[in-house]
């Protein structure tokens, strides 16, 4: 598959702090990628980068197959960017605004009213926005016109910096199913830092700290290389210390990491964690056979993207070399 992103060695000095080191990696054509890091960890640095709108003191940047810094015009018109704090002109209306917009970007004017109606249709602004003053929106409905401005012009690449700071949660899953639609149709690339909705948008994550890329890769990808431990869940009466004792029969790796009081009395909810990665319910159901344990319910927890990402800038902040 064509890349349409590729970024090789980008490093960025602002002053005497280097904001980025040596970040690599490439994005194919077609794909949503989830950029994430920590505040201050060169995400909005490396995309504006990739924008043309900074220039890297070293590294090569390449969007289509062209280079940023050779050719930052050219670039610019296989993008739309929203930065995180999304500027729009507060007095205008929204069609005007995107009107406007589409001049700046050069749209010939047979096509303009066009573009911008497909826009906002797409961005779902048609029926309730269209003719409101941009002041009057919610905070969802200017990220909503903030997308549409970048729809504008049919890039070929989507980058959007945090386009679901500060939204309620109907406002989030409103985002996400717009995104959801741009799939196989454009190159999507989305800073955030609420990670549920990176793991259900995205077809691969980049994570950066400290201005150094830390892992990449698909969900399952990342999964593979930090699950260094198993977790499960077991539904049981017991005692949390001869439920322990019980447990390290099977692996003596095993520890209770957790326990909480279930609703349904008399049983009570352990989360268990293990080294063994061979372990499987069936070994508790097994071992636990027993009627004083009760046993009720067995689940294995997989990891999520959030212990990806709490292992990988750990493990990033232990490296020395950094």
């Amino acid at each position: 598959m064509e890349n349409a992103i590729v970024a090789e060695n980008l490093t960025k000095y602002f002053g005497s702090t280097k904001a980025i080191d040596s970040v690599s990696f490439t994005i194919k054509k077609g794909e949503i990628v989830g950029f994430l890091g920590p505040n201050g960890a060169g995400k909005s640095t490396t995309l504006r980068i990739l924008c043309g709108l900074l220039r890297a003191h070293s590294g090569n940047a390449y969007i289509a197959g062209t280079s940023v810094a050779l050719s930052p015009n050219l670039t610019k018109k296989h993008i739309g960017y929203m930065p995180e704090n999304n500027p729009l002109i507060d007095e205008l209306r929204v069609d005007e605004y995107l009107y406007f917009r589409a001049r700046m970007k050069m749209i010939t004017k047979a096509n303009r009213r066009k573009e911008v109606d497909e826009a906002m249709e797409l961005c779902d602004l048609t029926r309730t926005a269209k003719k409101k003053i941009i002041r009057t929106l919610s905070k969802g409905y200017r990220q909503r016109v903030g997308i549409a401005d970048c729809l504008l012009g049919k890039p070929d690449i989507i980058i959007m910096d945090e386009p679901t700071i500060g939204l309620d949660p109907h406002q989030i899953i409103a985002i996400r199913q717009l995104i959801d639609s741009l799939r196989g149709k454009m190159t999507v690339v989305l800073s955030s830092h609420i990670l549920p909705e990176i793991e259900a948008s995205c077809d691969r994550v980049i994570i950066i700290n400290r201005g150094h890329i830390v892992a990449q890769g698909s969900s399952k990808e990342l999964r593979e290389i930090f699950a260094t431990q198993n977790q499960f869940k077991l539904t049981l009466t017991s005692h949390p210390e001869e439920l322990c004792a019980k447990l390290q029969e099977l692996d003596p790796s095993i520890k209770i990491i957790d326990e909480r009081a279930c609703m349904e009395q008399p049983w009570s909810v352990f989360t268990i964690e293990t080294a063994n990665k061979a372990l499987s319910g069936q070994h508790f159901i097994q071992l636990l056979r027993d009627p004083k344990y009760e046993l009720k319910e067995v689940q294995a927890l997989p990891l999520t993207l959030e212990d990806i990402f709490l292992t990988a800038t750990k493990q990033s902040w232990r490296d020395s070399s950094f």
